[in-house]
């Protein structure tokens, strides 16, 4: 699953560094229609994932993960390469439209491996899987800019898409999946109103799920403006490499930290994990809208990539901790869909942010959403803790 997600991950971000270059291809349009459609192609895929990821959720708990991730790869090995097949800008839309269906594959793989797994170990081997996908994540733009300039855009969808099958095929052979039975719970089946309102009863549980939407629109805030923000602190001289290095240094600071971050959660706690990576994100990230040079801004970034490396593994161990294994799949679900709602929104907000004030104001506004839910998550953990130790009082009287 390790090698899979790396595939899948790549093989998702290939594309990235010419898809509004292919798009210029299919006609002679001007630089405003190019980066409208741009943004529609690269945002709508978030839109559908955003839309099925609780319903893959739902079958995956029902019939297996494993079947899931075989077709989600070979849907989004399809949709890719036909990517290379397409004669306009709608068409490519549409198929990148189709492609969100199937986009769930490392979510998937998340939920796998999680209820697999014994739950004290969970954050460690979850961070495990993660370097899987982040390490596919930084290779990925460079592996896509390169098949590019050397063999063509479409010939680039379509080696990509044979990746995307592979991982498929190592899925098909290389996976056994063990149906786990939940010896804290008898119930087998739930319905979608029971899965709702379980969440709706776990406070904490609805405060990561919906946290997990902000954490995103944090980060996502900034990735469409970072090289004007580049281009501010050091002109025009190798801006497009510069840039990369800016926006893959949080990667490797990911990439460093995320396993690290699994196995001290799996000894310290899940909840105060996720607390203190939120509150240390958001001090971190503040300086980004002071710094005067691109080696601090590249040094914030960095720091960045560590503080939030261990949210998403640190985050899928707590709904392993907490939610029945015969739902956590949709469980997971609904926080996979909110964080594809984060992907959309964040960029969006970013660019009204930069476009009203500043960009510095984006650090700003980011910053202090991360701060902000790290100090709701600690709020929300500490009414748990009261109404425990009420209970428990109320017991012993």
């Amino acid at each position: 699953m390790w090698f899979a997600s790396f595939f899948i991950a790549g093989s998702m971000t290939m594309v990235m560094p010419f898809l509004s270059l292919y798009i210029e291809t299919f006609g002679n349009f001007s630089d405003d229609y190019v980066q409208t459609w741009a943004g529609y192609t690269f945002g709508v895929t978030f839109l559908t994932a955003f839309l099925v990821s609780p319903i893959w959720g739902r079958f995956g708990d029902k019939f297996g993960r494993k079947p899931i991730l075989i077709i989600a790869a070979f849907g989004l090995g399809t949709s890719v390469f036909l990517m290379g097949e397409v004669q306009s800008v709608f068409q490519l839309f549409l198929l990148r439209f189709v492609m969100g269906v199937f986009t769930g594959f490392i979510p998937m793989a998340q939920a796998l491996i999680s209820t697999q797994t014994e739950k004290g170990i969970s954050g460690r081997v979850l961070g495990t899987l993660q370097t899987g996908t982040v390490t596919g994540t930084l290779m990925g733009p460079m592996l896509g800019g390169f098949l590019a300039d050397t063999i063509g855009y479409a010939q680039a969808f379509q080696f990509t898409s044979g990746t995307i099958f592979l991982a498929g095929v190592l899925v098909l052979i290389g996976v056994k999946e063990f149906r786990v039975k939940d010896e804290e719970n008898a119930k087998e089946n739930y319905s979608r109103k029971e899965v709702v309102q379980f969440i709706l009863r776990q406070p904490m549980l609805i405060s990561v799920i919906i946290l997990s939407m902000f954490v995103q629109i944090a980060h996502f805030a900034v990735q469409p403006i970072l090289a004007l923000y580049v281009s501010e602190l050091n002109g025009p001289a190798n801006l497009a490499f510069i840039s990369g290095i800016a926006f893959s240094i949080t990667g490797l600071g990911n990439l460093l930290m995320t396993r690290r971050w699994g196995r001290i959660a799996d000894k310290v706690g899940y909840e105060k994990i996720l607390i203190g990576l939120l509150i240390a994100a958001g001090i971190v990230y503040l300086p980004g809208a002071f710094v005067n040079e691109v080696w601090q801004l590249v040094i914030v970034r960095f720091l960045l990539g560590v503080t939030l490396g261990g949210i998403i593994p640190v985050r899928m161990a707590y709904i392993r901790q907490v939610a029945p294994i015969q739902i956590q799949g949709e469980v997971m679900g609904y926080n996979t869909s909110l964080r594809f709602l984060g992907n959309m929104i964040g960029p969006v907000v970013g660019g009204i942010v930069a476009g009203w004030y500043s960009i510095s104001a984006v650090f700003l506004m980011t910053s202090f959403m991360l701060f902000s839910c790290g100090l709701i998550l600690l709020f929300m953990k500490w009414r748990e803790e009261q109404a425990g130790a009420g209970a428990a009082s109320k017991t012993t009287s």
